[in-house]
């Protein structure tokens, strides 16, 4: 046993579990009963120890592939989401019909990328997942692929879980996948041993990760690797395991050491920061010299217009804007006090002189740092 995973997973009241494509179906596409059943099981017997579960659960596109007995993936937009509105009934008829053994309702959510940027319907979603929870009903959550271009195209749903884990303020996110966790090189190496942990998701950890993916699944180990860090960020912990395995989540909630366990390297936040640092997608970029990125990142300090260099796109005030470097790296994000046109006009200068060139001083700070949150 592990006692910094026991530790970890006594206080891990609410866990979000991602269920990745190929832990539920054979090469060819199809739902595998077998492994729905087994999935189903041991999630049931975590719900049984009190713990609140949501699954954030890949395959609709999968299950289609298979319900139409396709030789492959489709390539192009309009069969991949017909794919996923054939295959996503079937998956969720799957689980329900796994699960009335035990008793338990199954509720499907299916969200986009624009659920997550309105902040009312980000409450709203939370919202209904609580209450589920409060029903004793499983959520299912899943990219809503039939009308998401983003998602089929360039997406995936390790994202996903990792903003739902925030959404919900879960401690653990589970990501169950093909294999059996990090390596440091090619994982089919004999000579290369798996990471048990990792402290940090730093720029050495994130190219460990391979550029491959799998014939029916959309991510690949950089996706997994990007979701850690989003969850680990804000204070989350998460670990990466073959969800092929069996028994894999009863070993995983006995403590013991399978897969690799990401550690938190960011504090606890609330809601509202999570959601402004790690969900709603940023309308444009501040771009800030050294001095102002020190200044927020390390002081915590609000960004005054002298240390603004460059504006890029359009957005209003109020809007989430990130705040990136030189190099252009992002290290934060907040809600801006000027439009982009407003603060390209005073970028660089002095607070005093703000009245000389707008005609009055409506914000000293281009984003107060009661607004902002570090992401790095």
């Amino acid at each position: 046993m592990d006692p910094l995973r026991q530790e970890i997973l006594i206080g891990s009241h609410t866990v979000v579990v991602k269920v990745g494509t190929n832990v539920l179906t054979d090469d060819k596409g199809s739902l595998v009963p077998e492994r729905l059943q087994s999935l189903t099981d041991q999630l049931q017997r975590i719900r049984n120890r009190g713990v609140k579960v949501a699954l954030v659960s890949s395959g609709a596109i999968g299950a289609g592939v298979g319900r139409l007995a396709l030789p492959r993936r489709p390539a192009d937009l309009r069969h991949l989401q017909a794919c996923a509105a054939i295959g996503q009934s079937f998956l969720m008829r799957a689980y329900q019909e796994c699960l009335e053994k035990h008793g338990t309702h199954t509720a499907q959510i299916l969200l986009t990328a624009g659920d997550f940027d309105s902040r009312s319907r980000y409450l709203n979603v939370r919202n209904t997942i609580v209450t589920l929870f409060e029903w004793n009903v499983l959520p299912i959550i899943n990219e809503n692929d039939t009308v998401s271009v983003a998602e089929i195209r360039f997406g995936d749903n390790d994202h996903l879980a990792a903003m739902v884990t925030n959404l919900l303020q879960a401690p653990l996110l589970v990501l169950l996948t093909n294999v059996e966790g990090l390596y440091p090189g090619d994982p089919r190496d004999p000579a290369m041993k798996k990471l048990d942990t990792v402290p940090l998701i730093d720029g050495s950890i994130m190219d460990m990760a391979g550029t491959s993916k799998s014939a029916l699944g959309t991510g690949g180990m950089r996706s997994k690797l990007r979701a850690a860090r989003l969850a680990t960020a804000a204070g989350e912990s998460v670990i990466m395991a073959n969800g092929s395995t069996p028994g894999i989540l009863d070993a995983m909630f006995a403590g013991e050491p399978v897969g690799t366990l990401f550690l938190p390297h960011g504090s606890a936040m609330p809601a509202w920061k999570r959601w402004l640092g790690f969900t709603a997608q940023p309308k444009g970029k501040l771009i800030v010299d050294g001095g102002a990125r020190k200044a927020v990142e390390k002081k915590g300090t609000s960004l005054l217009p002298i240390g603004l260099v460059a504006v890029h796109g359009q957005f209003d005030k109020g809007d989430v804007v990130s705040l990136v470097d030189s190099d252009g790296q992002e290290f934060a994000r907040g809600l801006t006090n000027y439009s982009a046109q407003d603060a390209g006009k005073i970028l660089g200068i002095r607070t005093e002189q703000i009245a000389e060139i707008l005609g009055l001083v409506p914000y000293e700070e281009i984003v107060h740092r009661d607004n902002l949150v570090v992401t790095v």
